[in-house]
């Protein structure tokens, strides 16, 4: 069945997207996964991939003009098809001379040909022309950030039988950056939905069907050559594993959330989930599908109270208590698989390219911080801000970026890129690993201004909810573990940038001042520098510019 493509939302903020050029042309056949043209959105100029196969039927647009989100780009479909109801929507109209001959080639070439050649295909061809006319879409997996592979469906925010319109969000999708929002574009209603909360899902995979009330959903997803959805590859393939992990001897007849067979349905991850804590699924009511138990029936799930259970065992036979007692209570040996978090697979993929192309070296200095602790302490007294050790570094490290440009920069290959803003990439710590939001033109903010936006992120990104445009375009980085008591470290530079700074606690230490021993207060930095655009000298005379704000502080507010 011909369909529409329409203007996808490349970024969070995007609204139009115009189109820079279309990188085919009509009557080209296309695969999933091909590159439909390039379209300039409101931060870059981004590919766009097709989702769908088909031949180019008609291209409604022209290259440089704007097309809102949403609007009609282009119409995919088989050759030969009727599109003249879909031009209109366009604005085309049906006037095109050559739709009648399509129809008539739509009725007659293929069915002759069909009926001399492959008669045994006929039934397959007609079976495609009754799955046209379903009215539904296929939803697929889309590609939410530059470097995404795969997609975990954190929750789903609809139901089978929610009624949706274009715009609608439909799931939080954890993608390798962010925790994300999963719009749709067309109008409809949930048909099905093809993977649990908690499942990973690759690039084009469907994850759901809407469309009309009725649509034979199923026959859409066989002709779409669309594999059966997690669910029903594991009813069907692992039935005999399921059964013997949930039969019990205390309990043969079936549950309420099997069938009349003590079959019990259950997905992967409430399964795990149901391991991992110990539950017996026989006590747990499914919500799901035919009595499915989901994660969310786990996480609902009370287990029976410890009283019970003690006189379930006193009630066995002697046997039975003998065994029980003998069982080892302590020093199992044990392991523990976790899957990896897609920002887990991107850090590890991230640090590692940067680690191995780009040739390290470090330079490490150590900071009096008694005048930057006396600083502290009196802005603080005057603000209502409380401003931290690490606001003073950020602004202290922008300033000496400012009169070290060789510093701010990045390897581009065959050339240096000089950056005229500072950036500030700072890594912040959250449970799956690190994210780096940006504090933009830092050396133009005060110290309250960077205090406020460090915290903001922080608070995003520990709740997922930073956003392409809140990690992108760094030119510097740093990494700040003091708070954990580290005294000094070494950090793998965040690509593409040329340094990353890691910085240290304030420890204790004697120093000699004015020619006595004396306890001063010394934080460790080490620059992490890329050789291939940084020397040992142009580092060094950075870090005695940052040496000289830090350890007088006040030279920042003038």
């Amino acid at each position: 069945m011909a369909e529409i493509l329409i203007m996808p939302r490349l970024t969070d903020t995007m609204e139009e997207g115009v189109v820079a050029s279309i990188l085919v042309k009509e009557g080209d056949t296309i695969k999933s996964g091909d590159l439909l043209a390039e379209i300039e959105t409101d931060k870059a100029t981004m590919e766009w991939e097709s989702f769908v196969d088909g031949e180019v039927l008609y291209i409604g647009v022209t290259e440089g003009e704007g097309v809102p989100v949403n609007d009609p780009v282009l119409i995919l479909g088989k050759k030969g098809e009727d599109i003249s109801a879909l031009k209109a929507k366009f604005g085309a109209g049906n006037n095109d001379s050559s739709e009648p001959s399509q129809k008539e080639e739509t009725k007659e070439t293929p069915k002759a040909e069909v009926k001399k050649e492959q008669p045994k295909e006929e039934e397959s061809t007609i079976k495609k022309v009754d799955t046209s006319s379903i009215n539904a879409v296929v939803l697929r997996m889309r590609k939410m950030t530059d470097t995404m592979e795969e997609g975990v469906l954190a929750s789903w925010l609809v139901k089978v039988g929610d009624k949706l319109k274009s715009g609608d969000v439909i799931a939080e999708v954890e993608t390798d950056k962010a925790t994300m929002d999963f719009d749709i574009y067309d109008d409809g209603e949930v048909l099905y939905l093809a993977a649990e909360e908690g499942d990973s899902v690759p690039i084009d995979a469907p994850i759901a069907v809407i469309g009309e009330k009725g649509a034979d959903y199923q026959a859409l997803l066989d002709a779409d050559n669309s594999s059966s959805s997690p669910k029903q590859e594991t009813e069907k393939e692992q039935p005999k594993q399921e059964t013997q992990t949930v039969a019990t001897p205390a309990n043969n007849s079936a549950s309420s959330n099997g069938n009349s067979e003590g079959r019990i349905f259950i997905s992967p991850l409430a399964k795990k989930m149901a391991e991992e804590n110990g539950y017996d699924i026989n006590q747990i009511d499914g919500s799901g599908e035919n009595g499915r138990i989901t994660k969310k029936d786990i996480e609902n799930f009370t287990p029976l109270a410890a009283s019970s259970e003690a006189k379930e065992v006193s009630q066995a036979p002697q046997q039975a208590q003998v065994e029980v007692k003998a069982a080892p209570a302590f020093a199992q040996e044990g392991t523990r698989d976790e899957k990896v978090s897609q920002m887990r697979k991107a850090i590890a993929k991230s640090l590692s390219a940067s680690k191995f192309t780009a040739p390290h070296f470090y330079l490490t200095i150590a900071i009096d911080m008694d005048k930057a602790i006396e600083t502290r302490k009196m802005l603080n007294e005057l603000s209502d801000t409380k401003i931290s050790f690490n606001d003073i570094v950020i602004k202290s490290t922008a300033l000496a970026l400012k009169k070290h440009p060789a510093i701010n920069a990045s390897w581009q290959g065959d050339t240096i890129r000089y950056n005229d803003n500072i950036h500030m990439g700072v890594a912040v710590a959250v449970d799956e690993g690190l994210l780096v939001p940006v504090v933009r033109f830092a050396e133009m903010k005060t110290l309250s201004q960077i205090n406020k936006e460090v915290k903001e992120f922080a608070g995003k990104a520990k709740d997922k909810k930073l956003q392409p445009s809140d990690w992108e375009g760094s030119t510097f980085t740093i990494s700040n573990l003091g708070m954990f008591g580290i005294e000094e470290f070494t950090a793998i530079i965040n690509a593409p940038n040329a340094c990353i700074l890691a910085v240290g606690t304030i420890t204790q230490q004697p120093v000699v001042k004015e020619g006595e021993i004396v306890v001063g207060n010394i934080m460790k930095m080490t620059l992490s520098c890329d050789h291939r655009v940084v020397d040992g000298a142009v580092g060094a005379a950075f870090l005695q510019t940052l040496k000289g704000l830090m350890e007088n502080p006040l030279k920042m507010l003038v």
